[in-house]
């Protein structure tokens, strides 16, 4: 294999597909970087056997062929190259050779075949999103991901293609956010799957702000195709960024990870279906509020009461070992007095992730759930914390 590439190109390549490379693994293979060179791209693969990214970029392929080269350590080479373009030459042996400028170096690599491939999507059932809204949505409801591994099928995000709709619900048992999106499909397409918290978090990561993602899904796998844009070639001459142009329209980015298996919980029956009372609040001053109540927080006393009376809200924090703090904010509340207490910080994550400027936060009582709302398509149910 013989290729030239741009320095630039290369490392934002291996800086999106490293991140899934584990440096404790019993198998040196699965430290390494797949790259393909066939045609004018350069593929590089890397995977952890449950989540695998792919990425596609142009290259001068003087002689197409694969190899699998150290991921970090091939990351670490081309930071520190300087800039311009870059040749990879592969021997028999996989002993890959890097120039760029006066830089030279040598490193060993490992036969593509021992490399697992990436499972294969066919007849999977297909939809497509913006990226921008998808991003939004695993904003809005990652934080919420049981990170208890006993209870495997919360630890990652619900996804329910149906009605017309993607439904994204994250739980950990004490609160549990929902997202939707419109979507058009055909009926025979409606499927479900628990997306892993790894990809979620790769996702959050890789999603771009325009164009869309194509969503794949069969019985226990799920990828995501897109396109991201290229990092800016280095010294390209006027030909070449024509062509990085026409390739602009295709994906040259997939992410694949297997699904959990197993039931997710009904969500719906923990939905509060009536509320006694609704509060509009500012959401950045009910943030800067419980924030700062937090602070007298411990782990035995880990609540703060939201006390609300006519056009206020108390935000209380009591610790018997440390003291007392308590914020005051102006509300428009013309109901009944009315006191609950919450997790500080699950109360504060949702707020800290949406980009309304209001929020409705709804009650029952002081030992039922509460509900944030927001003008969107979007809620957060919160279990109350016991009052002393």
């Amino acid at each position: 294999m013989k290729i030239t590439v741009s320095k630039d190109q290369m490392l934002e390549a291996l800086q999106q597909v490293q991140t899934v490379v584990s440096t404790r693994t019993t198998l040196p293979i699965l430290s390494n970087v797949l790259l393909r060179a066939t045609g004018d791209t350069l593929e590089l693969t890397t995977t952890d056997l449950d989540v695998g990214i792919q990425r596609k970029i142009s290259a001068d392929v003087a002689k197409p062929g694969a190899t699998s080269l150290p991921a970090r350590r091939l990351f670490g080479i081309f930071r520190e190259l300087p800039a311009g373009e870059a040749e990879i030459e592969v021997d028999e042996k996989n002993i890959a050779s890097i120039r760029c400028g006066s830089s030279f170096f040598k490193i060993m690599g490992l036969p593509a075949e021992e490399f697992p491939p990436l499972p294969k999507f066919d007849g999977g059932k297909h939809f497509k999103i913006a990226q921008t809204n998808l991003r939004d949505m695993f904003r809005k409801t990652s934080y919420a991901i049981s990170n208890d591994e006993t209870r495997y099928v919360l630890n990652g995000a619900f996804l329910q293609f149906k009605a017309d709709k993607l439904t994204m619900v994250a739980t950990d048992g004490r609160r549990l956010a929902l997202a939707e999106q419109d979507l058009e499909f055909p009926k025979a397409n409606e499927v479900e799957g628990i997306l892993p918290t790894k990809a979620v978090n790769e996702l959050m990561h890789l999603l771009g702000d325009k164009g869309e993602v194509q969503a794949i899904v069969t019985e226990n796998q799920m990828a995501f195709e897109m396109q991201v844009s290229a990092a800016p070639v280095t010294g390209a001459q006027p030909e070449k960024g024509k062509e990085e142009k026409a390739k602009s329209d295709s994906p040259n980015l997939m992410i694949v990870s297997k699904l959990i298996e197993g039931n997710y919980p009904n969500y719906r029956q923990v939905i509060p279906s009536e509320c006694k009372e609704r509060v509009t609040l500012e959401r950045e001053s009910l943030l800067t509020a419980l924030r700062r109540a937090s602070l007298l927080c411990t782990e035995k006393s880990n609540s703060v009461k939201l006390q609300f009376s006519k056009n206020n809200l108390a935000v209380i924090a009591k610790s018997p070992d440390v003291g007392e703090a308590r914020e005051s904010v102006t509300i428009n509340y013309k109901g009944k007095e009315i006191a609950v207490a919450f997790n500080p910080e699950y109360m504060m994550d949702p707020l800290r992730n949406l980009d309304s400027d209001e929020v409705h936060l709804e009650l029952i009582d002081e030992l039922s759930p509460g509900v944030i709302k927001v003008n969107a398509p979007f809620l957060y149910v919160l279990m109350p914390m016991r009052m002393s």
